[in-house]
């Protein structure tokens, strides 16, 4: 039996075709991936403005005209011959660098392209009612010029809300709101039989509503989401604090932001993120929401990280560590999406000079490229390399043992030890946690490694 207490001894690999095409990835990404990627947001941009100037009542008779199609491509199927139900997505659209392999055998595909609209944002309510395939960026650009924002918006905007809850996402506020599914107020689902259903928790269809969410889309098409709305302000307060010392004094820190020793509520804040870049050095993050009043005071500093020639929002974070703990302002949306150019660090491992400002101020404008198109155009072999030496991985741990794991993915892993971006999720994740009891709030470690 293996010694867990010392780490896994590998001999070092030897270079082979695939790692030099790899390294000169970078010629495809620039002449084809991001040309490509900026015609197919801008086509993406305008269907959006599109549909935002038709009428609610017009895009919500589209969108029951769309249900109906799926109920009727639904009783075409022959359970007997034509296997299981699957969309009719192509594996590599996806956002997440996973290949969907299921789909290479037999499945009966049902499209659901269309359900892209936001039906209707409702200020009274205080819900968006959205189809599943309406991004974050896409949100976000349509509810924050009216103050309000979904309680927990992921970081990158080509994430979808059917991703989002048929998967999980979880966002700087996820201590106060949990997960994104937990902010779902009710799941429009078209089962297998082609009977529409709306499910809520207390309905007779609550079975459906938790279990949607990480059941990777195996129940039942979702074709709608009603998702609870919070108001916001423009800005948001971001306060820089570095944190040097071994990786449990790292963990600390970050637990000490999430929840403040004195348990004082008013010092909880609304956005909370932590990055680690080394085993001895991290930067934890802070965020209030600001008004315009506030952010413009004099002396103040506004940061707009959206503009494309901008540091990346992980290196910025990064400078904290020499200058010391500061603060800004940055417009809430930007805050938002602040990862999205870069792709959190995974931009330096396929431009390895896409962070130098020459390259950020001509071609900036470009990033990022879409994960679709990087997917689809790295081929088997580039598939295999990434599966076998690149780890992108989301781990659920207790938060009072965030400092062991952080240890253990450190030994194990014996790779270099990159940023971990590091999000809280509360006690809604699972029911035996309660709101009061500090050790049983949950984090998620969204780990990205590289090879030695």
């Amino acid at each position: 039996m293996a010694d867990l207490q010392t780490p896994l001894v590998r001999p070092k690999r030897k270079k082979v075709l695939v790692d030099y095409l790899v390294q000169f990835r970078w010629i495809l990404v620039i002449f084809v991936v991001l040309p490509a990627s900026a015609l197919i947001y801008f086509n993406i941009y305008l269907g959006d403005m599109w549909s935002a100037m038709k009428s609610e009542k017009k895009r919500q008779k589209e969108h029951d005209d769309n249900v109906q199609k799926v109920v009727k491509r639904l009783k075409q199927r022959n359970p007997k011959k034509d296997g299981l139900v699957c969309t009719a997505r192509k594996p590599w659209i996806a956002v997440g660098m996973r290949n969907v392999d299921y789909k290479r055998v037999r499945h009966f595909e049902v499209d659901l392209s269309a359900f892209r609209n936001i039906l209707e944002i409702d200020a009274e309510r205080m819900v968006a009612k959205v189809e599943p395939l309406v991004n974050m960026g896409q949100i976000s650009r349509a509810t924050c010029p009216m103050n309000l924002s979904l309680a927990v918006v992921a970081e990158l905007d080509d994430l979808t809300v059917g991703g989002l809850i048929n998967g999980y996402g979880i966002e700087g506020s996820s201590h106060i709101y949990g997960l994104f599914s937990d902010t779902v107020v009710a799941l429009e689902i078209v089962l297998a039989d082609g009977r529409i259903v709306r499910a809520t928790k207390d309905n007779e269809y609550s079975d459906l509503f938790y279990g949607v969410p990480w059941s990777q889309g195996t129940l039942g098409f979702l074709v709608s989401a009603e998702i609870k709305l919070i108001p916001i302000k423009e800005y948001m307060r971001l306060t820089y604090t570095p944190v040097k010392g071994p990786l449990k004094e790292l963990a600390q820190a970050y637990a000490d932001a999430v929840a403040p020793r004195d348990g004082d509520p008013a010092k909880v804040p609304d956005f909370v993120e932590g990055m680690v870049y080394n085993a001895t050095e991290g930067v934890m993050m802070t965020g209030v929401y600001a008004s315009k009043e506030e952010a413009k005071k004099k002396g103040n500093k506004i940061n707009s990280v959206g503009w494309w020639f901008k540091p990346w929002f992980y290196q910025h974070a990064q400078t904290a560590l020499k200058k010391g703990e500061f603060v800004e302002y940055i417009p809430t949306r930007e805050y938002y999406h602040r990862h999205t150019r870069c792709l959190y660090w995974e931009g330096k491992l396929i431009l390895p000079f896409g962070d130098q400002f020459w390259f950020r101020f001509l071609f900036g404008w470009l990033m990022p490229p879409k994960v679709s198109l990087l997917k689809a155009t790295q081929g088997d072999a580039i598939r295999n390399y990434y599966h076998d030496n690149h780890v992108i991985q989301d781990m659920l741990v207790p938060l009072y043992k965030v400092g062991d794991a952080l240890e253990f993915v450190h030994q194990e892993m014996e790779v270099r030890l990159s940023s971990l971006l590091l999000g809280i999720c509360y006690e809604t994740i699972y029911p035996f946690c309660s709101p009061g009891n500090h050790d049983n709030r949950y984090l998620i470690l969204l780990l990205m490694f590289t090879e030695c």
